[in-house]
């Protein structure tokens, strides 16, 4: 019987573990996810213009969705929307660095004038855990911007 109560134990401890890992993960948004909301971006951008651009900074808005959120860049280094912090609207960041030292944006708007999709690494804050975390930035040029929207890799 105490063997029998050991095992129902054991197998709970283990479900429990399972579900809270799901549950972390269901907390992140995937690179897939990411990729289908830069072309929802995209789509929005040709649709609407430069009004788009104040939907994607609205925090909660159709464009947030977890730690997912789209930031458009000029090909300057200007930042045009931002879903995780509207204060960097209207800021050239290209001479921003992430914590490794890193010329992220810079690097960013290079591969954009290249005219084709791509995945960026970097480190960038984290608005779950508030620290800088490794993350993959998903990016479509689109005339003189590139549309991003990135996943944190933990």
């Amino acid at each position: 019987m105490l063997m029998r109560t050991l095992k129902v134990l054991a197998v709970a401890a283990i479900g429990a573990v399972i579900a809270a890992s799901s549950a972390g993960a269901a907390e992140r948004a995937t690179k897939d996810e990411a990729m289908a909301m830069v072309k929802k971006a995209v789509a929005a951008i040709k649709a609407n213009g430069d009004k788009a651009y104040a939907d994607f900074t609205k925090k909660g808005g159709p464009f947030t969705d977890r730690d997912l959120y789209i930031v458009v860049y000029k090909t300057d280094g200007v930042v045009l929307a931002h879903g995780q912090n509207e204060t960097l609207v209207g800021k050239n960041l290209s001479d921003a660095k992430d914590p490794d030292g890193k010329a992220f944006v810079q690097e960013r708007i290079d591969l954009a004038k290249k005219g084709q999709p791509f995945w960026q690494d970097y480190k960038f804050m984290d608005p779950l855990t508030k620290k800088p975390e490794p993350k993959q930035m998903y990016c479509e040029p689109l005339n003189d911007t590139a549309v991003c929207g990135g996943v944190y890799k933990l």
